[in-house]
């Protein structure tokens, strides 16, 4: 199954600790397809952002369980991809954050 690079890979995700990474080991965070493959991911990543990826590392999380009063509800499960660059390459869409 061919899938597109845009609904593998979702969202960048932005956090304190995804800043320290990106800026000390040249790693970034993404929130991604929960049926896709760490393949599929470095290819996705390779093709969206014109880089070259060393490393992929995947974690499946669990929604949480929130309430607003009596009412309870479940937000979805999600796949996080941490992707590791090779030395030379960067993203230039964090540059202008």
């Amino acid at each position: 199954m061919n899938k597109d690079a845009r609904t593998i890979v979702r969202k960048v995700l932005i956090t304190e600790k995804g800043t320290v990474l990106r800026e000390t080991q040249n790693t970034y965070f993404f929130e991604v397809a929960r049926d896709a493959n760490k393949i599929e991911i470095k290819k996705a990543v390779e093709s969206i952002f014109r880089v070259k990826v060393a490393d992929v590392r995947t974690m499946q999380l669990r929604g949480k369980v929130k309430r607003q009063g009596r009412w309870v509800g479940k937000r979805n499960d999600w796949k996080k991809a941490i992707v590791t660059l090779g030395a030379d390459q960067k993203i230039d869409l964090f540059e202008q954050i």
